[in-house]
Parts: C-alpha cells; structure tokens; sequence
C-alpha cells in the first residue's frame, strides 16, 4: 500500500524523552565499557542497518541521542520515518569521537527498534484489511511516557489515532455507565456538558445498549467484545444512524473477520502493546 507520510515529530517534544533515556543508561559513572577500552580522542564511523525489512521509525529519536551525548557526531540519514526498507538496508551513518557513539548506541537504538516494530506491524495489519473499509487505529494501551511517539509510530504505518489523551474526547465505557446508573443517564449528563466541540463516543457490548444508545443520539460507537456474528448484527442496526467501531482484545489473526462485518474502525490496542521490535543495529564501518 501507498502511505502518506506522516509529518515529523518537532524535536522540542522528542528532546525529554532521549535524556530521560540517556539519564537511565548513563548513571551515575557514565559509559565505564567505552571510557575502558576506547581512547579518549578516536574517531570512527559506524552505520545503523536494518537486520529485518520493515517499515522504519524513529530516526528522529536516532539523531537525537547521538547528538545530546555529543553534538559533533555527524548524523546522515539515508531513510526517513515510514518506508518499508529490506533487510541489509543502510538506514543512517554515523561519525564521530568513537567513546560518545558507543555510549548513545542503546538509546538509539531502543527507540528505533521498538517503534519500527509497531510501524511494521501496524502496516501488515492495515495492508490485510485493505479491501474492507475499516480504518485501523490505536488506543490508550502505551506505556507511559511514550504515548505520543508510539502513536506516530502507528500513523507511520498507515494507522490512525484513537484520543491521544482523556481530554480529546469523551468515551463512555461501562464503568461510567454503571455509576452515573444507565446508559441514558450517561449519554445525557454528557451531552449537556460537551457543547458542539467535544466529540462523544458510547461503549456497547450488546444489541439491547445499542439500542439505548442510537435511541440517544450518538453518532459513534465502539461495540466491545462482540463476536463477529453480532458485530455484523450492530453495523447493520447502526446503518445512517452511527459510525461503528470494533474493539476487545483484537489480533492480527481476528482483525479480517471484524473488519468484514463493515465496521468504519478497528481500535487494537495490540499495536501499541504486543507488537515486535524490528531488529535494528549499529555497524562499524571501517
């Protein structure tokens, strides 16, 4: 498939997240391996590889942590954010005071590996679902502090976001149901506190709060652990009233059967979550 690419993330919000990482692998010695075995003024050149073909991410991140170990470091990329490359690829060369490249390695490469993963699965996922019109997206399911690159790293992929955030939209699920006392009620309180701006969404997870809910007056629902038989029953009931999103515990081994039933979305929190790190490496290069 033909992917658009996915604007750059600006460096002022990818900054805290290198020297958070660098903080943790520096400690309190610094990089002792390289201060032992490196002298101090060597040069060297090393080339970041990709050892599996897949879609990169993260070369930003990449940069990044060579240069807040060393701003000399000479970073040139050959590949940018969103391209399926083949294994053997050379996708960046470094080059520069030989101690400080060893010691930013890790953390480039962790960043890379990890979100080039997600863009690779993210990818193949979207790729299997090509003929149906669901759109694949992302969820809340990240690990903390790393939200806003895992989610640019499933637009890289040809994914879309779900709420980045608690405060980009309200989503009724069942917890908020069961204490405000039904899903009426819910729908109601926030209707009235979202004016025309913020966007409302009700979880369902059967045909009867369906029901309730397009009774309401929601124009998106996310229908939540339903088999296939009754997703296709809730699409049907939701046509001209709703879009649909599916959601619960999807793989990329159920993805095809949601998306035959003509969901508009498939929310997997597996993309942020379960999927493989791409196996990325930093090369010398003599």
């Amino acid at each position: 498939m033909t992917v658009k690419k996915e604007p750059a993330l600006d460096d002022v919000l990818l900054k805290p997240l290198v020297e958070v990482a660098l903080t943790e692998d520096l400690g309190r010695r610094g990089d002792v391996t390289s201060q032992a075995t490196i002298p101090a003024n060597m040069q060297a050149k090393l080339e970041i590889k990709a050892r599996q073909a897949g879609v990169i991410c993260g070369m930003d991140l990449a940069r990044l942590s060579f240069a807040m170990v060393d701003p000399r470091i000479e970073f040139l990329a050959q590949v940018a954010d969103g391209e399926w490359v083949d294994a053997g690829t050379v996708l960046a060369s470094v080059r520069g005071n030989a101690r400080h490249l060893l010691t930013a390695e890790r953390t480039a490469l962790n960043f890379m590996t990890h979100l080039s993963g997600i863009a690779t699965d993210t990818r193949k996922i979207v790729d299997s679902v090509a003929e149906y019109p669901a759109q694949i997206t992302c969820t809340r399911k990240t690990i903390p502090g790393l939200r806003i690159v895992q989610k640019y790293a499933v637009r890289c992929g040809g994914g879309r976001n779900h709420r980045l955030g608690l405060d980009d939209a309200i989503l009724i699920k069942d917890n908020h149901i069961a204490i405000a006392g039904d899903i009426k009620t819910a729908i109601e309180q926030a209707q009235n506190f979202a004016g025309h701006l913020i966007p409302i969404e009700v979880e369902v997870d059967t045909l009867a709060q369906l029901a309730q809910a397009l009774d309401a007056g929601v124009s998106l629902v996310l229908l939540d652990n339903m088999s296939p038989e009754i997703l296709a029953q809730a699409v049907t009931m939701c046509k001209g009233r709703a879009r649909t999103e599916a959601s619960g515990g999807i793989t990329p081994e159920t993805v095809q059967a949601a998306a035959k039933t003509g969901v508009d979305f498939i929310a997997m929190g597996y993309l942020t979550h379960s999927t493989t790190a791409l196996d990325i490496g930093l090369d010398f290069s003599a």
